[in-house]
């Protein structure tokens, strides 16, 4: 800022004149006949006339305050619906708190109340009042709320607005703010140009390079202060940085919409948020008739809400970049999200930008597969590697978040928190994952689009909903999630359901190794409380359409059958001084040592991957034996 002096204090003089010299009128005071020639300030007030108003008031003025009444006794600040000119030494005057505000603000007040509060409860009838024009809006300096080096905290309140007060940590902060505001409400005239303008922009030009050259970090600070000056470019190129650091955050881009080299990165990104609103009468009229205003087709608007809303939209940019793309959706399809982000790692340096204002590969973050896996860590991982022609050093690379095996499964702070605990799997080896609605799909199943699967399978159809398709009851389809695993494995999980084992348990394991040798597991912790259900875990193998071994546990019972290897008996794996958790992460350890099985967790948890519904996984009652069916109905009091 133009005001501080070679001795870091703060020269009021210089920054003055240039905010009078720089002075034009808004775009809307210029179509009401506003003048070019408004004065800002007033003669300065001198030390005798600012000693005799501290006598007057009975304190001693704060430091950065005192000095600007030396250089000028008042300012017309001309802040929009706001504070319009502030009074000099014979002026201010104490507030008083006429309308009774700190018992308001005492109200909002509880046992233990932080600093702040507190302060802003007892400013109203400390502070001093320091405007003479506005828009029933007030600039209070607070005596009570000072720093280390005697300033006082400046408030501005805007009565209309039942908002609370906006803070400025001084005078100074408050004048340095309401200039950039000054700047910012005239950023879009075109002949507002001077040597403030011209040094916010290069800042902008600056820290557009040092993104690409991954130096974002660099440029953030850059940015921030041209956005506050309304620097064209600035919040849009800030927008970019702060979209991939907070991933699952909505951005707008109005400034990049309206042009047709980045519409086809910006607007899928664009609708990302009304995409995952419910549908609501006017909701896309909305968003639509927004784009609309920033120059995009209606229709292509609608096309691509459309396929970002049921998940068909798919990120496919041209060139080398495209191709890693492509080859990435491929993997994280099937659950191998680590390998596809180290696809697009190794291939981000040859990305490039459709236009010098886009700074990163934004459409990525649309894309139903593969926006999922910017996690703010990678993301920040992405914002580091140089790209777009820039050259710079790479990054560190992010460790990949898939552990092996599946003792994560057990862990008690991922899925079992996440998703309670209980899950049932098949695998088949050397099988793909597209044949396993074939092997253990109920008629007619195909895998679905890339989906979360948790919000599948708790939205699917129960058996007493789907009695006109005809399936019975005691039946217990479940919503599976498909994917690869580690070695030849395919594999179909359900860990979402509201599924229970039961008697009639019947292992679809059989069916499942028609292509290859199968493996089936169900795990279900158990209910601690008296009379709650038992830890139960099932583990069954197959090969060529026949059972090779197999064992249930349930609660200190345990049913086998079959040469069960060593490193798989159940005897081993669950011992009666363990909790059912022990026992259940050494079943896993175990599986993953002899079998190899293994499941990604991030395409689990946080991922997109296909989905189809199974056989049942429960046989008929035979006779002699009953079953119960429970429904539970939401209904309105």
């Amino acid at each position: 800022m133009s005001g501080i002096s070679t001795n870091g204090s703060f020269n009021w003089r210089p920054f003055l004149q240039r905010w009078q010299e720089e002075w034009l009128p808004r775009p809307d005071q210029e179509e009401d006949g506003g003048s070019r020639s408004v004065v800002l300030g007033r003669d300065p007030a001198g030390e005798a006339a600012i000693v005799a108003a501290e006598k007057r008031l009975g304190r001693r003025l704060p430091p950065s305050y005192r000095e600007f009444l030396a250089v000028s006794d008042g300012w017309y600040v001309d802040q929009m619906a706001g504070v319009y000119r502030l009074g000099g030494v014979a002026d201010i005057d104490w507030f008083g708190d006429p309308y009774d505000m700190t018992s308001v603000y005492e109200g909002f007040l509880d046992d233990d109340p932080p600093r702040e509060a507190v302060l802003l409860a007892g400013m109203w009838r400390r502070a001093l009042r320091l405007e003479t024009d506005s828009d029933a809006s007030y600039a209070l300096l607070d005596p009570g709320d000072r720093d280390e080096d005697g300033e006082w905290a400046l408030y501005v309140y805007k009565g209309w607005s039942g908002e609370f007060p906006d803070r400025y940590p001084s005078f100074r902060a408050y004048m340095e703010a309401m200039y950039r505001h000054f700047h910012a409400t005239r950023a879009e005239r075109s002949d507002f140009v001077n040597a403030t303008t011209r040094e916010q922009d290069a800042r902008v030009e600056r820290a557009r390079v040092l993104v690409l050259r991954g130096r974002y970090e660099e440029a953030v600070p850059l940015l921030e202060e041209a956005a506050e000056f309304g620097r064209p470019h600035s919040a849009d190129l800030l927008g970019q940085i702060r979209h991939f650091l907070a991933p699952g955050h909505s951005r707008s881009y109005g400034g990049l919409v309206a042009d047709r080299r980045y519409l086809p990165e910006v607007l899928p990104v664009e609708a990302l948020g009304p995409a995952q609103e419910q549908r609501r009468v006017g909701g896309d009229e909305h968003w639509l008739g927004m784009m609309a205003a920033r120059g995009a087709e209606r229709e292509a608007a609608e096309a691509v809400l459309g396929a970002v809303r049921d998940g068909t939209y798919r990120y496919a940019p041209a060139g080398a970049w495209g191709r890693a793309v492509g080859g990435a959706r491929e993997a994280a399809r099937w659950g191998a999200c680590d390998a596809a982000w180290r696809v697009l790692r190794d291939a981000l340096p040859v990305w490039e930008q459709p236009g010098p204002l886009l700074v990163v590969p934004l459409g990525l973050l649309a894309d139903p597969v593969l926006g999922p896996l910017v996690t703010p860590e990678r993301g920040r991982e992405l914002l580091a590697t140089p790209r777009g022609g820039q050259t710079g050093p790479a990054p560190e690379p992010v460790p990949d978040l898939d552990p092996p095996g599946l003792a994560w499964l057990a862990e008690s702070g991922g899925f079992r928190r996440s998703f309670g605990g209980a899950y049932r799997c098949v695998w088949v080896e050397g099988v793909g994952p597209e044949r396993l609605p074939g092997l253990v799909g109920e008629e007619g199943a195909a895998l679905s689009g890339p989906v979360r699967p948790f919000d599948v399978a708790r939205s699917a159809r129960r058996p007493h909903e789907r009695e006109d398709e005809g399936v019975e009851l005691w039946e217990d389809r479940a919503v599976v999630a498909v994917g690869r695993a580690e070695g030849a494995w395919s594999f179909a999980f359900d860990g979402y359901g509201l599924h229970h084992m039961s008697q009639l348990f019947r292992s679809p394991v059989a069916d499942a190794s028609a292509g290859g040798r199968a493996v089936v597991v169900w795990c279900e912790p158990g209910q601690a409380s008296a009379g709650g259900r038992p830890d139960a875990f099932h583990l069954s193998v197959a090969d060529g359409g026949e059972e090779l071994y197999a064992f249930t546990l349930w609660g200190a019972d345990v049913e086998r059958s079959g040469a069960i290897p060593e490193a798989l008996d159940p005897d081993r794996l669950f011992r009666p001084e363990d909790s059912g958790q022990e026992g259940h992460l050494r079943a896993l350890k175990a599986l993953h040592g002899e079998l190899g099985l293994c499941l990604p967790r991030f395409a689990l948890t946080r991922g997109r991957l296909p989905t189809f519904t199974t056989r049942s996984w429960t046989r008929a009652p035979r006779e002699g034996e009953g079953f119960a069916y429970l429904a539970f109905h939401r209904t309105r009091g």
